[in-house]
C-alpha cells in the first residue's frame, strides 16, 4: 500500500490549519504567527545550548500539541526552533504546521553518521538530495530514488557558505526510518548511490518541500561513525551549538539576498 494507490494531486481531508485551529479553541490560545525563518533541531543541542544561555523563549501562540516552539534573536534575525523532532514522520508533521503558521524559510540541522569521509568529523553536509529510504516520502511525490533540494536554494547558499570558517560540504545523503537496521549491506548500497551520510529527516522534508512549493534546507552536522569507534558522537564546542548558529546565520544572509524580505 505505501508505494501504491496514491493520488499526488488530491487534497488531504485532514488539514494543519484546522488542526492549530482547534488546539488554539481547547488551549484557549491566540492567533500568532511564528517568525519567518524557523529551525528544526532533532537533536536539541542548539535549543538546549539557548536556553542555557536565555536567549530563547517559549513562544505562548504555538498551538502543535506534540512540541514546544522557542523564539530567539541572533545577529538581528528573529528566529523560531523546535527541538527533538526526530525522524521522516515528526519532521514533516512540524513542518506541515510551521508554514501554516506563518514561517516562509525551514531550516533542518540535524546529527549524521558517516558514511564516506569528507574530512575529519565533525563537519556539515548541505544535503542537495537525499535516498528515500523512509515512509513519509511516498505520500507527497511518487516513488523516485531520492527527494531532492531546490537548486535555487543550494547554489547561492553553498556560495555563501564557501567563504564561512565552517567546515562544509554538498552532497546526498540517506534517509532512513530504522537506524539501528543500518546494516554493512544497507550502507554499501547506500555508499554506491553517493551517499555520503545517513539521518532521518531529508527525504521526507524535501519531498514535503517539491509537494507544498515550500523552501526548506537541510544539513547534516556528521559527528559520528555509527558508534563503531571509541569517542564517538562528538560535536564540538557547546556539543555544536555555536558553529550551528553561525551555520544558520549565513544560510539566512544569503535566503534573505534572494530577495526574501523581513
Amino acid at each position: 500500500m505505501l508505494l501504491c494507490g496514491k493520488d499526488y494531486a488530491a487534497h488531504s481531508v485532514f488539514r494543519p490549519e484546522n488542526l492549530l485551529r482547534e488546539a488554539r479553541r481547547q488551549k484557549q490560545l491566540p492567533t500568532e504567527a511564528v517568525p519567518n525563518v524557523c529551525v528544526l533541531d532533532p537533536d536539541g543541542d542548539l535549543l538546549r545550548q539557548l536556553r542555557r544561555e536565555r536567549w530563547a523563549q517559549r513562544s505562548s501562540g504555538w498551538a502543535c500539541y506534540h512540541t514546544d516552539l522557542y523564539t530567539f534573536e541572533h545577529e538581528a534575525e528573529r528566529f523560531g526552533i523546535i527541538g527533538c523532532a526526530v525522524g521522516a514522520s515528526f519532521a514533516v508533521l512540524v513542518a506541515e504546521q510551521l508554514f501554516a503558521s506563518g514561517c516562509r524559510f525551514l531550516v533542518s540541522i540535524t546529527s549524521a553518521g558517516q558514511i564516506q569521509a569528507s574530512g575529519p568529523t565533525p563537519y556539515f553536509i548541505l544535503i542537495d538530495r537525499a535516498l528515500r529510504d523512509e515512509g513519509t516520502s511516498h505520500h507527497y511525490l511518487a516513488p523516485a530514488l531520492f527527494a531532492e533540494a531546490d537548486p535555487a536554494l543550494t547554489g547561492p547558499i553553498m556560495d555563501s557558505l564557501a567563504a564561512a570558517s565552517l567546515t562544509v560540504c554538498q552532497g546526498a545523503t540517506w534517509t532512513t526510518d530504522a537506524p539501528f537496521r543500518e546494516t554493512e549491506a544497507a550502507i554499501t548500497q547506500a555508499r554506491e548511490h553517493g551517499a555520503l551520510a545517513v539521518e532521518m529527516e531529508a527525504a521526507a522534508l524535501y519531498a514535503f518541500a517539491r509537494a507544498r512549493n515550500k523552501p526548506v534546507l537541510c544539513f547534516a552536522h556528521v559527528t559520528n561513525q555509527m558508534a563503531q569507534i571509541e569517542g564517538d558522537f562528538e560535536k564540538g564546542e557547546a556539543n555544536g551549538a555555536h558553529d550551528a548558529l553561525e551555520l544558520l546565520a549565513i544560510t539566512t544572509r544569503a535566503w534573505r539576498s534572494m530577495g526574501n524580505p523581513r
